[in-house]
């Protein structure tokens, strides 16, 4: 999609968006509330369009399929995301039945890292969504995953033990596309409490929040005219929420990385504009192991090495020490250049990157995405 037909689709949806704020801020007594609950699936696979903000989101490293991989080297790394954002709460819109209610926005951001040429591709798009889950342009499933915005689709089947995702993203102004299926070989790790996850010192500031680490990929890539067929791993990340940001973080800093040994750790904390920490968080488990949750006082984050971007002038770490109960590590980008800016979508522009995972003696003991938002401007849900 050309960046002029995302700009007017973004107009479009502008003033929706704004009006739902403004209804919002008039029911905020009887909006939802993110609570410890069992999470079942596979229900919540799919969309909870009563809450503020969710997002599906799928990180992972491609090579081609006959290339040698004894050393785990990507050649590429991918992102796909479909975020969904609630206008209004329901029931601002209860009495309008028209198709044409902005009760939901969709957006899909697709990126391709590669390491070849040293060169981020992306790609973005933005729809408003009347919360009929039959809507042909975009909609968003409830009872499992399946999301869709025009061509770029994103869908789950399987019994929830054994899911496969197949993801249809790209873009021909980008010069890039894929279709990907992801399958899963390790069970659902279920982030903070049983998937209750606190992203502040209040309550309310939580999400629901689940991981899927090491998915086996096999897939097609399109560069150009060029096409290949590219196998890898990934991790995804389904989470929901209705109050995320603490009134004082800017923005977030994240790591999701599939360990060489089969493991998987996650750790993220939200930041305030002087590079202190609101809240931090995170999991660890081992291979064939249980999942330990990690308690906010005890992740730290120590930026290294900038980056700075010439297009928004904005400077991101792209080497970090990061303490966690399970260790320290180093996380180190492996392009600098993976700043996406979505302000024809989103409206935010951050930092989204392959990089490796180091044990403290330098050696790498895994590798996945490193997320950083909230550097170019404060980041608004």
């Amino acid at each position: 999609m050309t960046t002029l037909v995302a700009r007017r689709r973004l107009l479009l949806a502008l003033p929706a968006l704004a009006a739902g704020r403004a209804a919002g801020a008039q029911v905020d007594d009887t909006a939802p509330r993110v609570v410890p609950r069992p999470l079942q699936f596979p229900r919540d696979f799919g969309a909870h369009p009563e809450f503020r903000t969710e997002w599906w989101y799928a990180t992972g490293w491609l090579h081609a399929d006959d290339a040698a991989d004894r050393a785990g080297a990507p050649t590429f790394g991918f992102q796909l995301t479909f975020f969904r954002s609630r206008a209004a709460h329901a029931g601002a819109w209860a009495d309008n039945r028209s198709r044409f209610a902005p009760r939901q926005l969709l957006f899909a951001h697709a990126a391709l890292t590669d390491l070849r040429e040293g060169r981020l591709r992306h790609a973005q798009r933005i729809a408003r969504w009347s919360g009929d889950a039959q809507a042909a342009t975009a909609a968003a499933a409830l009872g499992d995953t399946r999301v869709h915005l025009g061509d770029w689709r994103f869908a789950r089947d399987g019994a929830p033990e054994r899911s496969r995702y197949v993801a249809r993203l790209g873009d021909a102004d980008a010069g890039f596309a894929y279709e990907l299926e992801l399958a899963t070989t390790q069970p659902l790790l279920l982030q903070g409490d049983a998937g209750f996850s606190r992203k502040g010192p209040e309550p309310s500031q939580a999400s629901h929040y689940y991981s899927q680490p090491h998915l086996s990929v096999r897939g097609r890539l399109h560069l150009g005219s060029a096409s290949t067929e590219v196998r890898g791993r990934a991790w995804l990340d389904h989470e929901w929420s209705e109050t995320l940001l603490h009134p004082e973080a800017v923005g977030w800093d994240w790591i999701g990385m599939n360990l060489d040994d089969g493991g998987a750790l996650t750790a993220f904390r939200l930041r305030r504009a002087d590079g202190s920490t609101v809240w931090a968080g995170g999991s660890y488990r081992a291979a064939g192991g249980a999942v330990r949750s990690f308690d906010a006082g005890a992740v730290h984050f120590a930026p290294g090495r900038r980056w700075a971007s010439a297009a928004t002038r904005a400077s991101y770490p792209v080497q970090w020490r990061i303490d966690t109960p399970a260790g320290r590590f180093q996380v180190e980008a492996l392009l600098d250049a993976q700043e996406l800016d979505s302000r024809g979508s989103t409206g935010a522009v951050y930092w989204e990157g392959l990089s490796e995972l180091r044990d403290a003696g330098g050696r790498r003991v895994g590798a996945g995405y490193l997320e950083m938002t909230g550097y170019a401007a404060p980041l608004r849900l």
